[in-house]
């Protein structure tokens, strides 16, 4: 049998700002065991974070807003102090992943870093997989890649998407779809005509 795929989970991290403060934003990333990877692009607040302050908090989420909301501009978010390592986890992370930086790997895009997993902890049940949410997710890549994603394809993309939303969307879910577009339409290189995604 081939190998494992290793599987690349979707989150949202948070990492301690100068002031203390938290960065919040979308990040992939990789679980082995007890340690998570995750790489961060070169330049980002959440590399320059890391590396001067190496701890930090993989939030789980079912709330898309909040990935939406972080891609467009909407980054405060309710928040509570983390008990293992200095930090803050997101009050809609169904689980969230107390961190501590173990190691990196250095490249000159995205520099791989490798965190210990300190304390870990479910907040809130998960009610099951949701089309409208998966839509979510996919666009906010979209979105998040709009400087350099060729037009056709984003109008292809988010056609096929809307179905989903439209299908199976609860409120949450129909608010941060409308950031997306509103960013998809706001775009120089687009002008994404949203009239047909609603």
């Amino acid at each position: 049998m081939p190998p494992a795929a290793e599987m690349i989970f979707e989150g949202v991290i948070s990492t301690l700002n100068q002031d203390g403060q938290p960065h919040i934003t979308p990040m992939g990333f990789q679980r082995r065991g007890g340690t998570i990877d995750v790489a961060p692009f070169v330049p980002s607040t959440t590399l320059d974070n890391l590396r001067d302050r190496p701890t930090a908090v993989m939030n789980l989420v079912d709330d898309v807003r909040v990935i939406a909301g972080c891609l467009t501009g909407r980054h405060e978010w309710t928040v509570h102090p983390t008990q293992a390592v200095s930090g803050w986890r997101l009050d809609a992370a169904l689980s969230s992943l107390e961190l501590e930086v173990m190691a990196w790997e250095e490249n000159a895009e995205r520099p791989r870093c490798t965190l210990s997993i300190v304390r870990e902890q479910q907040w809130h049940p998960f009610r099951g997989f949701n089309r409208a949410q998966a839509a979510v997710v996919e666009a906010a890549v979209l979105v998040s890649r709009l400087d350099f994603l060729p037009p056709g394809k984003l109008v292809t993309e988010m056609t096929y998407l809307a179905i989903a939303v439209r299908k199976t969307a609860g409120d949450h879910e129909l608010l941060a779809w409308s950031w997306l577009l509103e960013a998809c339409a706001a775009h120089p290189r687009h002008h994404l005509d949203t009239s047909r995604l609603t």
